[in-house]
């Protein structure tokens, strides 16, 4: 298995893998109108030796208060069923996070189960006064912390780009 960054040649792979893991192509859509409209911050895929996309990682930009802190939020995150429960959603997480690292960016946010996530240095977001605009996520919404001060003089609404708006939550 390879872990790596999004190509151009993966899109049709990454658009397979997410219309085969989620019920619906919303998330498919979702990251085909973050691509289109240069909102896709990483992309990370896991691939097998022919080349086929068997997981993949979205980061997207987020704001806080309306402002640009070079934060990012993780979201979709899909692993095939067939190679599930190996490790590759560790991996495609934790190669996100080291590459956002290695370009600056200050935090990554999710919206997701706080025992898997919490393992790869997430915590509650609302430990820092965050929060995201769903009603009811304030258990999943969850921050982990790429720069020293990326915490420092935070607090309110940390929102998504409007492409999520048309997500079922």
């Amino acid at each position: 298995m390879l872990i790596r960054t999004e190509i151009g040649v993966d899109a049709a792979g990454i658009d397979s893998l997410l219309r085969r893991c989620f019920t619906t192509a919303a998330e498919a859509e979702l990251v085909q109108r973050l691509r289109e409209d240069g909102q896709l911050t990483l992309g990370v895929v896991a691939t097998d030796d022919e080349g086929q996309v068997l997981g993949y990682a979205a980061f997207s930009p987020v704001t806080l208060q309306g402002e640009d802190r070079n934060w990012v939020g993780l979201a979709p995150l899909a692993v095939d069923a067939s190679v599930r429960g190996q490790g590759i959603g560790k991996q495609l997480v934790f190669e996100g996070l080291d590459t956002l690292n290695e370009f600056g960016y200050a935090a990554v946010v999710v919206l997701g189960d706080p025992m898997w996530f919490g393992r790869y240095g997430f915590e509650p977001a609302a430990r820092h006064q965050l929060h995201c605009p769903w009603p009811g996520t304030e258990a999943a919404f969850q921050v982990c912390k790429l720069a020293d001060d990326a915490f420092s003089d935070v607090g309110g609404e940390v929102a998504y780009s409007t492409h999520f708006n048309h997500l079922d939550r």
